[in-house]
């Protein structure tokens, strides 16, 4: 009997993680803008962070989460800390509307959700400008978030599959970052 519960509650718990993973953004890619604008193309910029930063954390165990690949280096999930913030930032940057989240009692999923989220936001804003430059204040121009937090990001989605790959746990074959989508 209580095996049977237990696979019942495993059952449902696949199922509900399952339903709440296809309404994230970012499992594919986002249809391309139709015309070629500073704003569309920054706006697939941040969109290619997003699916990559998606498949890059997408099942996590906290075995993985917590893998160091040194001492002196970031953890995973400290990797995922961070990718938050960077995300937090680009968003704020161009958002006078946004309040960052910063709560550090989020789990890896509810970070992983907002971040997404984040992603999404900050590509529906930059795919409607039409003049990136009034993203522009007294401390930094637009150019610099794509040279710093959105080009940092990349980076780190990218330490990310390298540190999922050296705990056991590789990055989706299938996922083509060419394409945006999965191979079949």
């Amino acid at each position: 009997m209580k095996k049977s519960i237990s696979v019942l509650v495993l059952f449902i718990t696949t199922i509900v993680m399952a339903q709440s993973e296809e309404n994230l953004p970012y499992y594919e890619i986002p249809e391309f803008a139709e015309t070629y604008t500073a704003g569309t193309v920054a706006a697939r910029m941040v969109d290619g962070l997003g699916f990559r930063y998606y498949w890059a954390t997408k099942g996590l165990t906290p075995k993985d989460l917590s893998y160091k690949a040194s001492e002196s280096s970031r953890s995973s999930d400290e990797t995922i800390d961070h990718l938050f913030g960077l995300s937090n930032f680009i968003l704020r940057s161009i958002s006078e509307e946004f309040e960052a989240i910063e709560n550090p009692e989020m789990t890896f999923e509810e970070k992983r959700k907002q971040t997404l989220l984040n992603f999404k936001s900050a590509s529906e804003i930059l795919g409607k400008s039409e003049d990136l430059s009034k993203f522009d204040n007294d401390k930094y121009r637009f150019w610099n978030l794509i040279n710093g937090p959105i080009a940092d990001a990349l980076w780190h989605c990218g330490q990310v599959v390298m540190l999922r790959r050296a705990s056991g746990n590789p990055f989706n074959s299938k996922v083509s970052v060419f394409q945006g989508k999965l191979r079949e």
